[in-house]
């Protein structure tokens, strides 16, 4: 609705991507900063408002605070990568790296007026963090469970002697 010049949001929060448990991988660490980056999507699309002055302002904060999140989710993936000896870590890794320089150059691009919009740039991360949760990270997962043992409860739990030499 259009009220004097400006569009009127709606006060209702709305998930425009919503978690489901196919994008579960079983390491609650992991889903629980899978299901942040599904969070600041949402609020990224939340915040479309048609004022792009209101929208710059929030883009400016909600750039900083994804890179943030990402680099510190990266991490944590990383090293798990790292102390398992997943043999696809470095393909991983370098996937990261490109993800993190695409989210950068799209900041200087917002910000030096190229067309780009906060919708844009809304689906740009909602399709690269669940097409990399369904195809990168299931992959290492799958490596995750043929190296771990089983525990009495039927969990899985992965100790150093379940790691290759």
């Amino acid at each position: 609705m259009v009220i004097k010049g400006q569009v009127q949001v709606s006060s209702k929060v709305k998930d425009h991507v919503t978690w489901n448990e196919s994008y579960a991988l079983g390491i609650k660490l992991i889903d629980d900063q899978h299901k942040g980056l599904i969070d600041i999507v949402n609020d990224i699309f939340n915040h479309v408002t048609g004022r792009d002055k209101e929208e710059h302002e929030y883009f400016k904060d909600v750039i900083k605070q994804a890179v943030d999140y990402v680099k510190n989710h990266f991490a944590t993936e990383e090293k798990i990568m790292i102390s398992t000896k997943y043999k696809g870590y470095e393909a991983h890794k370098k996937s990261h790296e490109e993800f993190i320089v695409k989210v950068i150059q799209s900041a200087k691009d917002y910000e030096s007026g190229k067309r780009l919009t906060l919708t844009s740039f809304g689906y740009f991360l909602k399709d690269w963090v669940l097409t990399h949760i369904a195809v990168m990270d299931k992959k290492y997962c799958e490596y995750f469970r043929s190296i771990a043992t089983v525990k009495a409860d039927g969990k899985l739990s992965i100790s150093l002697a379940d790691i290759p030499k």
